[in-house]
């Protein structure tokens, strides 16, 4: 199955009353075990990238993994960056391949929380992104959460949700209703009052963060009433610890591998009980029914250039580069000189795009009306320009059963 656009996948969980995971992967073991699960529950997921966990791990270097997970899972999956720090950064997501996105401007004040959501908004819409925002706050109690989530918990106002989410034109809302971060001291209470108004007011897709500690009948209540995204990071960093020390117990003279054994399935373990607990497990097949796939678009842009040596040329194609990677929903350019020396064209650039919306924000960037206008035109002889949308192979049912067993068995 391919990704699958995340606002149609959230919003099929919010219309039929259940919640998808947004499980956050910090390394290999995780992204594993959280796809194992997946599969398994023949669940939707999401995976989530928070860039408050960056410190851990290089988030260029793993997103092809994740990427490449994505694409050959037999279940629906969409790819969040979480808890951006600025538009920079989220638009860094997207075209790393991330097809969700929340720069959280939770901690500013009302109105500079909506001037920044707004901006990414109209920036990761151009690119055919689903956008989350966040209202109130939720702050870090204990351990991790404490570190990366300073503050008091502030909780999300009705008539500030109305306003804030009519003004951004967010996709989704994040909001606080007394959840936190990592672990929660004492028994948490929460406000399925003000949760009610929020979701009859809204009526969009709601998220919760911070869900650690929560009941089973809390988490029912929660779904109940809107909230149609869970994340979830606490839970499977405690299960992976537990391995962990379990595995030091029992491998004493190991190195790494033996302490690392059966992390993935520490993972998977906790992440199919939370499936099967907010109602996503059996839902891979309707899902993806009602999805659209997200596929990519490449530019092919082959040509001539006259009135330039091979040095010219050569900056010529890189500055090409360097200014084309720079647009949003730009995943990477390949500029290229033919090998043949007598070939009918001798220069190329091949621009991969996230999405096809992206083609129309593309080609109205400065950065592309620049290149084309003061780089290009100058110097082309003749030229081929085409766009061409990847065709989404077509996954046969039938093979779910068997590629789960022998995942599960390995």
């Amino acid at each position: 199955m391919p990704l699958v656009d995340m606002k149609d996948m959230l919003q099929h969980a919010y219309q039929h009353g259940y919640a998808v995971g947004a499980f956050e992967v910090v390394s290999l073991d995780f992204l594993d075990g959280i796809m194992l699960a997946a599969e398994q529950a023949r669940a939707p997921v999401i995976l989530s990238m928070a860039e408050s966990h960056f410190e851990y791990f290089d988030f260029d270097l793993i997103m092809p993994a994740v990427e490449a997970a994505a694409k050959r899972a037999l279940v629906p999956v969409a790819i969040h960056f979480d808890h951006g720090t600025c538009i920079e950064t989220a638009v860094n997501g997207i075209n790393r391949g991330c097809n969700g996105v929340l720069v959280d401007a939770s901690h500013e004040e009302f109105m500079e929380n909506i001037r920044i959501t707004r901006q990414v908004v109209e920036t990761a819409h151009a690119c055919g992104v689903a956008v989350e925002g966040e209202l109130g706050y939720v702050p870090g109690v204990e351990g991790e959460g404490a570190e990366h989530y300073p503050g008091e918990l502030a909780y999300t106002s009705l008539a500030e949700a109305r306003a804030y989410v009519e003004r951004t034109e967010v996709d989704f809302l994040a909001i606080s209703i007394g959840t936190v971060h990592g672990h929660m001291k004492g028994k948490p209470k929460l406000d399925y009052q003000r949760l009610k108004q929020i979701n009859d007011a809204l009526d969009l897709p709601l998220v919760i963060h911070g869900g650690s500690g929560l009941s089973d009948d809390q988490f029912h209540r929660l779904i109940s009433n809107g909230v149609a995204k869970i994340n979830c990071f606490t839970a499977l960093s405690d299960a992976v610890a537990k391995q962990i020390r379990k595995n030091i117990k029992i491998e004493i003279s190991s190195g790494y591998i033996g302490l690392a054994k059966n992390i993935n399935h520490a993972v998977a373990a906790e992440v199919e009980r939370c499936m099967r607990l907010w109602g996503s497990a059996g839902r891979a097949a309707e899902v993806l029914a009602r999805c659209e796939s997200w596929t990519s678009v490449e530019q092919i842009i082959i040509c001539t250039v006259e009135g330039l040596d091979n040095s010219d040329a050569s900056i010529l194609m890189n500055e090409g580069r360097r200014m084309l990677s720079s647009i949003p929903g730009v995943r990477d350019v390949f500029s290229g000189e033919a090998v043949q020396k007598d070939a009918r064209y001798h220069y190329t650039w091949r621009i991969r795009l996230c999405h096809p919306v992206v083609v129309d924000s593309y080609r109205k960037h400065a950065a592309y009306i620049n290149f084309i206008n003061k780089l290009f035109r100058p110097v082309a002889g003749k030229c081929i320009n085409i766009d061409f949308q990847e065709v989404t192979p077509v996954s046969s049912q039938y093979q779910l059963e068997p590629v789960i067993r022998r995942k599960v068995m390995s």
